[in-house]
């Protein structure tokens, strides 16, 4: 047996073999249950992943096979319990292999798969670069083990420099969060994504994952307190947020707050509403992207 079949071989040992049933790759009919109305976000193309672990779904990704990153990942947040998990770091085998079975798995140990390396990011791509994998959905707004544990696999994050994922981004989804918990009645639907280079793209490790040079957030949730602070009532039903990823990109979309720390400075997040981050992901994507069904309007 060659190399590459003996290690094929072991992917599909890992992967529980080929699959009958319903491919996770490709479709988002499975999963549409992390969208509000079942109505996943439109304008952009890309690959469908409904993200199964331990045989269960928790969210959905739409992945982009040329920039080996996702476009967007949306889920449904909870209020989250206990402290963060060391979780390994996973793939999704379909990407891989078409028929392999559909639970993402942590990445065997010996050489990596081919077909694996080709068609998504792996974890030598993150090693001695100056990114951190940055999660679109993150373990944070999740309560259950096995869904903050879902969020480790690579078809989840994108290359973030630390600058913004261990300040502002990540002061972002601690406000989310607090903002969610204490004043969303019923479900809180999340998408997160990102704005590409306009033009020039820029790689990791030899054109083989692309950096975004934004990141964005928004929520929907119907029902709410409407007893809000003053400093709160532009944030429901919806709300949104842009952060540079990038400290050189002009300022634009987003300022630059020059009394920041200095290992922050120039990771600055922006929020604003809803309509005003369709209208920049419309001037950067060159056409319409709808991020909820009817800006998240009617009853949940």
């Amino acid at each position: 047996m060659s190399r590459c079949c003996a290690v094929a071989v072991v992917v599909l040992v890992f992967t529980g073999g080929w699959c009958l049933c319903g491919a996770d790759v490709g479709d988002f009919a499975p999963c549409l249950q992390f969208f509000y109305k079942s109505w996943p976000p439109k304008g952009l193309s890309g690959t469908p992943i409904c993200q199964r672990y331990e045989n269960q779904y928790h969210y959905a990704t739409l992945y982009s096979r040329p920039r080996r990153s996702p476009w967007f990942s949306g889920y449904l947040y909870a209020v989250p319990a206990g402290k963060r998990p060391t979780a390994s770091w996973k793939f999704e085998p379909q990407l891989a292999y078409p028929g392999a079975d559909g639970n993402m798995i942590p990445f065997p140990p010996g050489p990596l798969d081919q077909n694996a390396v080709e068609s998504q990011a792996v974890e030598p791509d993150y090693i001695n670069s100056t990114f951190s994998r940055g999660h679109l959905n993150p373990s944070l707004h999740h309560q259950s083990r096995e869904d903050r544990y879902a969020t480790f696999t690579l078809t989840n994050v994108v290359p973030q420099k630390a600058g913004s994922n261990d300040g502002p981004w990540e002061v972002l989804e601690q406000t989310v969060n607090k903002t969610l918990e204490a004043y969303c009645l019923g479900e809180a639907y999340i998408v997160t994504g990102i704005i590409p280079y306009k033009s020039d793209e820029r790689w990791l490790k030899n054109h083989r994952v692309a950096l975004p040079e934004y990141i964005w957030s928004a929520y929907c949730c119907r029902r709410y307190n409407n007893s809000l602070p003053e400093e709160l009532k532009d944030t429901f039903p919806t709300f949104a947020a842009i952060g540079r990823n990038d400290r050189n990109s002009t300022e634009e979309i987003v300022p630059v707050d020059k009394t920041a720390k200095k290992q922050f400075r120039g990771y600055d997040v922006r929020k604003m509403p809803l309509e005003t981050l369709e209208m920049y992901l419309k001037d950067r994507f060159n056409t319409v992207v709808s991020v909820f069904y009817e800006q998240c309007s009617g009853s949940n």
